[in-house]
């Protein structure tokens, strides 16, 4: 069992459903003593593009102010944590944390690359490719992200769906595992992912992490509110866990990006 999960998300980013007090009630209902908020992070691309995936802008006070009523609310039941999940786009990140850091109660955010460089005019990570210089970048990307020292840790860090040389995709998550072991900067094992049975978490980027002897900790990547369960209850996943190798940790040293 775990007491905690950080990669919860809310209507808000167009594709989860269910009110943020259905979350929480859940997580109580199922043994969690933290639950943290970490919806998609509004991005302040050029005007008229507006993203299919993420809250817009104009939510961001609203969904700090409405968590931060919640985790007041429920004081001593549990305690709410209020995140995002962010891409390292470089040509918007800066504004982003600017943007951000107007909002103090922000306790933390994830790093999740969902698309390689810029989601304007890049790949999706988890769009299938061969191409070397996709996976290459979506490394960089990720590299370079955790380098900012802001990011509490890596959300689904084999998004990407490398379809080459399995060598060369060795050689590329294998820096991945060496920075964030050598930084002791965890990885998440997507619980969602492994439910529906997608690309990620995949055996052979876990085995490699493994081997590393990187942190691993579980997200739930909640969509919904009765996904906010225990692990066990996710069939296979404790397998998979132990083939791997994984060493799983819920203890988070939450970075600030004040």
């Amino acid at each position: 069992m775990i007491d905690s999960n950080y990669h919860t998300h809310t209507m808000r980013c167009k594709h989860a459903v269910g009110q943020e007090r259905e979350y929480i009630e859940y997580a109580i209902k199922n043994g969690f003593k933290t639950l943290g908020f970490s919806d998609h992070v509004p991005q302040p691309f050029p005007d008229g593009y507006v993203s299919p995936i993420r809250m817009d802008m104009s939510q961001l006070d609203e969904y700090v102010d409405t968590l931060l009523a919640l985790k007041h609310e429920y004081a001593g039941r549990i305690d709410i944590l209020i995140g995002f999940e962010v891409e390292y786009y470089p040509a918007y990140f800066d504004k982003l944390i600017k943007e951000l850091r107007r909002r103090p109660e922000t306790d933390y955010i994830i790093l999740g690359q969902h698309n390689v460089d810029d989601e304007l005019t890049g790949a999706y990570s988890g769009s299938r490719t061969d191409d070397p210089v996709t996976l290459r970048r979506y490394v960089d990307n990720c590299i370079d992200g955790l380098k900012t020292g802001l990011f509490t840790y890596l959300a689904h860090p084999d998004l990407i769906y490398f379809t080459g040389d399995r060598g060369l995709f060795i050689n590329e998550m294998s820096r991945i595992c060496e920075y964030t072991k050598a930084h002791d900067i965890p990885l998440e094992l997507n619980i969602q992912g492994f439910e529906l049975e997608r690309n990620y978490p995949g055996e052979e980027f876990f085995k490699l992490a493994g081997k590393y002897g990187c942190r691993i900790i579980l997200g739930i990547d909640a969509h919904r509110p009765d996904r906010v369960r225990q692990p066990e209850e996710v069939k296979g996943l404790s397998e998979f866990i132990t083939r791997c190798n994984l060493k799983c940790s819920q203890n988070l040293d939450l970075k600030s990006i004040h």
